[in-house]
């Protein structure tokens, strides 16, 4: 929850102007490495209003075939927004773009995503559930590709 004092589209225009200087570079590949287990990737999601394609470079984990992002915004965000209405998206790390189907875990319910999940995703979405209890918003991508 942001302070009183700040104005009500500060946290917008925040990051609207940061993400405009980063998301070029992480989607090109820079600062995205494909070898490490956590890095920068550009989520490439529809806009829930416009439909227009958006574009925001997050945080992620890999985790085997799974990228994990997160945010403490939870539905301020407009990318987990994006997700709920339009789960079908695409990632690019190493200057690479990727399709992906989302799992939005919001308020410790699956809020968007397959129900039916491949075997060991059903840990990781049960326990990202109880840590989403607490305000937080986690989404898995799978990768359309490996399936």
């Amino acid at each position: 929850m942001l302070p009183q004092w700040v104005a009500p589209d500060f946290e917008q225009r925040f990051f609207r102007r940061l993400n405009a200087v980063v998301e070029p570079a992480v989607r090109s590949g820079w600062a995205s490495p494909v070898s490490l287990p956590g890095g920068l990737i550009v989520l490439e999601s529809t806009g829930f209003k416009t439909g227009k394609r958006r574009r925001t470079p997050l945080m992620s984990v890999r985790l085997g075939c799974y990228r994990i992002v997160s945010t403490v915004r939870g539905d301020r965000a407009y990318w987990v927004k994006n997700l709920i209405k339009q789960p079908r998206a695409r990632y690019f790390v190493g200057g690479k773009a990727r399709k992906a189907d989302a799992i939005v875990v919001i308020d410790g319910e699956v809020a968007v995503g397959q129900r039916s999940y491949k075997r060991g995703l059903s840990a990781l979405v049960a326990m990202l559930s109880t840590c989403a209890k607490h305000g937080m918003v986690f989404v898995v991508l799978d990768r359309a590709e490996d399936r």
